[in-house]
């Protein structure tokens, strides 16, 4: 069966200035608790509780993630590669192939240049080796890539909402 997805909520008329400031905190530090942001907020942790409840239902908010610094795990090499695929219409089905890619850990469906833009996260030169001739040129509907190495990071950061 034929799932259909949730229709589009107008979020602007559902969000109020407290639920933005409670986003902006949380992504700011997603470990403070909800009484601490009551206190700041002038609410209380209940409020905090139920707001959060909200954006999740709303699909707004998706979990919390831990930030990790990879380099510290070992994973020295970050990548970007451009893919060009044969067809446009081939998207879906190679994101799909590059889902099961333990090391793509970002795919976006672009215009210009490539029709998709992938980052990749390798322990090593050997590992992304293997990435690029083992695993993507098994994937059918890529014609060709070109792959940047990103030599450093200098800041990475979510968009500020209020």
């Amino acid at each position: 069966m034929e799932q259909k997805s949730a229709p589009k909520l107008n979020i602007d008329k559902s969000l109020d200035k407290l639920d933005l400031q409670i986003i902006q905190a949380m992504m700011q530090d997603a470990e403070v608790s909800y009484a601490d942001l009551g206190k700041q907020f002038f609410v209380s942790g209940g409020t905090i509780h139920v707001r959060i409840k909200k954006l999740e239902e709303l699909g707004i908010v998706q979990g919390k993630r831990l930030a990790v610094d990879l380099k510290v795990l070992g994973y020295d090499i970050i990548a970007f590669i451009g893919i060009y695929l044969e067809k446009s219409s081939m998207y879906d089905t190679v994101a799909q192939a590059l889902k099961a890619i333990p090391q793509v850990v970002r795919v976006n469906y672009t215009t210009g240049n490539y029709s998709m833009f992938v980052e990749i996260v390798c322990k090593d030169i050997q590992q992304l080796r293997f990435v690029l001739h083992d695993e993507l040129q098994k994937i059918k509907g890529i014609e060709r890539t070109e792959t940047l190495i990103s030599l450093e990071e200098s800041f990475s950061r979510n968009v500020r909402i209020v």
